[in-house]
């Protein structure tokens, strides 16, 4: 017991009982992700004046903009272009980028493993997996064979800047190419590739912030995915009186729409550099959506509105959002602004507003990619401990006992085995009090010998050294505007100095893991102003204080007020894993063996950050490791792997690659090469098609 707190467990009787299983719910089996609510948004569909008036157009809109290449400056780029294999990126040329997010930028191609130039126009092997490859691949500390600070993303955009106006209704910005110094054929430009692997959109509906970084806020300002950070982010809206003002929206559980109008501008992605959303706007409402993309006749979504060609659909892209959405978002008259670099005529609201209205109905659409029926969704078996689903045989129900008696979900807990899901997820009866987006854990020492550190990190983010910290900062950088993009970050700031948040949370230290008291003493610790109600557990409400607070920050890794953001990446949900490969942040690992292998030796690296206490060396026999990969394929929805509505789509060209040849349509480009996606309908690929495969199986062997 601690002396000056009686009743209350000091922090090595408390790891003890941690490690004995009687504290923390980490070895009980995760609950289904059937009948579990998708966070609602007030005011989205309910109240007296919803935003959207009829959920089905805003779902059939944002199915169309989704897969729509036309949504991109060339006309070749789709948000699904990177989403088109169970949410995931499944392309195997073109996909890799220097170290763009080095903290002393690294702009150049290294050699692969397989002893290739690598670089641009690439075509991956399995040889060049894993990203860093050790001798002994079960032990972290044997001589490493290869490392490359070169990742595994996704093809995006060419090089090119907005030049003149854009022709109404047509499928390409005006642009000119520039001259790209990174992502170049000899005098050629090639297709950018993004500095992070694309995670699945499927189940991301349940995140409380998406990217790899968090960026995407959970709140939706209506045009760009920075939430209240962004403080000149307003959209048009006209009034009862018949006038058009701009005003704030605060949209809260939206960050699929935060997420949704990020790529639509990003210069690597889908954009030309310089271009507005509100061009966007007016390149695609006059048209008619996927005009030049085949749409299976019994589309999920959109066969109703599918045209008699066969290709695209036969309203505009206008009259899907005058269906969709009330009219106040889109019927005023007035000036809403003029296009910054061309002399074309203002904008009208429609267009002014469009980023609202992408970012809205995507995220509606992608609150139907709910992947739910799985082996491990079926009824539990009654009284087995821990509880096995009853479609699991042998080998899956062994391998979940491996998942839990690992620690693996401590990170990859509750239904959707993510902690990166909105808190409601995990506790329906939540309050904005109690949801712990901020906590207190023990990161490091555990079981290494070295001692133990408490750090205050951000839930559902972690640092597993899968990569040097310096690499990529993840969670722990700045967001344009300079503010951190963690919530913990900012809760030191508020501890240090009482500013407040940047994002529209609550922390309180009540709920953490590791609270202050555990490892502070009695006179170093003061009342916390900030903390909500505790209940029965007033004695936890205690911060550092200041003077204290300051001395601790400037011991080796900030001591006690250790702050664990630098390098910590949103940890993924593991359902469809077998089909979202290549895997981690940076694309590095191929094979879910390569995943197993990866935590059972305790990562990479041993960053300052990482998160050992979860992430270290473990024993795991060939037996364990083939029942954990099959438990981990367990989590895989047949209505995924074989394209099931609601997983049904159209059809969409990818670039892929290209020849050695300019392309016809600017000779200081490199020619396409194309990945076709066929369509398919509510029922799914047919036999001829055959089931999505894993990764592994699309590459060459050598």
């Amino acid at each position: 017991m601690n002396k000056n707190y009686p009743g209350i467990f000091t922090l090595p009787f408390f790891l003890t009982l941690l490690w004995a299983g009687q504290v923390s719910a980490h070895g009980n089996t995760p609950q289904s992700l059937q009948g579990v609510a998708v966070p609602q948004t007030p005011g989205l569909l309910d109240g007296d004046t919803p935003i959207v008036v009829d959920k089905m157009a805003a779902i059939q809109l944002g199915k169309a903009l989704f897969w729509d290449t036309a949504v991109s400056s060339d006309g070749y780029v789709a948000c699904a272009s990177c989403h088109f294999h169970a949410g995931a990126d499944a392309r195997t040329q073109n996909q890799l980028s220097p170290g763009l997010n080095k903290q002393k930028t690294g702009t150049t191609f290294e050699k692969t493993a397989s002893n290739e130039n690598g670089g641009t126009n690439y075509k991956l092997k399995t040889d060049d997996f894993p990203l860093h490859k050790l001798t002994n691949p079960n032990d972290r500390n044997s001589a490493v064979l290869f490392d490359t600070d070169d990742v595994i993303g996704s093809t995006g955009v060419f090089s090119r800047r907005v030049s003149g106006e854009n022709k109404v209704g047509n499928d390409v910005d005006t642009c000119a190419s520039v001259k790209d110094d990174i992502f170049h054929a000899s005098t050629l430009n090639t297709r950018k590739v993004t500095s992070r692997q694309a995670p699945s959109v499927i189940n991301a509906v349940f995140n409380f912030r998406n990217f790899w970084d968090g960026r995407a806020n959970n709140i939706f300002n209506g045009v760009s995915p920075f939430g209240e950070r962004d403080t000149k982010a307003a959209i048009w809206i006209t009034q009862e009186n018949g006038k058009t003002i701009k005003q704030k929206i605060h949209l809260e559980n939206a960050s699929l729409a935060s997420q949704a109008v990020g790529p639509v501008l990003n210069d690597v992605e889908m954009s030309c550099s310089q271009r507005l959303f509100p061009d966007v706007g007016r390149k695609l409402l006059v048209r008619k959506p996927l005009s030049a993309q085949e749409i299976h006749e019994q589309d999920s979504v959109l066969a109703s509105l599918r045209d008699k060609s066969g290709k695209g659909l036969t309203p505009t892209y206008q009259e899907l959002v005058k269906t969709a959405f009330a009219p106040r978002y889109w019927d005023g008259t007035g000036y809403f602004g003029k296009p910054k670099t061309t002399k074309a005529a203002p904008y009208n609201q429609m267009e002014a507003n469009f980023s609202f209205f992408f970012g809205i109905a995507l995220q509606l659409y992608q609150e139907t990619l709910v992947s739910d029926q799985t082996p491990f969704d079926t009824p539990r078996v009654s009284g087995t401990a821990p509880q096995i689903p009853q479609g699991f045989d042998e080998h899956q129900a062994n391998g979940l006992k491996v998942f839990l008696n690992a620690h693996c979900a401590i990170c990859h807990k509750g239904a959707t085995l993510s902690a990166a899901a909105h808190p409601n997820v995990f506790d329906p009866a939540a309050t904005p009090e109690t949801f712990r987006l901020v906590n207190r854990k023990t990161i490091n020492g555990a079981f290494e010998g070295k001692g133990v550190a408490q750090a205050i990190m951000d839930e559902g983010f972690a640092n597993t050294s899968v990569t040097p910290t310096e690499r990529d900062l993840g969670v722990g950088d700045k967001d344009p505007f300079g503010n951190p993009l963690s919530f913990s970050d900012q809760y030191m700031q508020k501890l240090l100095n009482g500013t407040s948040f940047v994002d529209s949370i609550i922390v309180n230290v009540c709920d953490f893991d590791n609270a202050f008291i555990l490892d502070f003493k009695y006179n170093e610790l003061r009342d916390d102003p900030y903390a909500g109600n505790c209940d029965e557990i007033e004695d936890y409400a205690k911060i550092p204080k200041l003077p204290i607070l300051q001395a601790e920050l400037k011991r080796i890794n900030q001591g006690r007020a250790f702050v664990a953001t630098k390098g910590a990446f949103k940890i993924p949900s593991l359902r469809n894993v077998e089909l979202t490969a290549p895997y981690m942040h940076n694309g590095s690992l191929l094979t879910l063996e390569d995943v197993v292998d990866f935590y059972f030796r305790g990562g990479n690296f041993n960053n300052p950050t990482h998160f050992a206490t979860v992430v270290f060396p473990q024993a795991i026999s060939n037996q364990e490791k083939a029942d954990l990969v099959a438990f981990l394929k367990s989590l895989t929805d047949e209505r995924v792997r074989w394209e099931r509505a609601p997983f049904d789509h159209p059809q969409i060209k990818i670039p892929h690659g290209h020849t050695v040849s300019a392309s016809a349509k600017d000779v200081k480009q490199a020619q396409d090469l194309f990945l076709t996606i066929p369509s398919v309908g509510k029922n799914g690929r047919d036999s001829n098609l055959g089931a999505l495969q894993p990764f592994e199986n699309y590459i060459e062997p050598k």
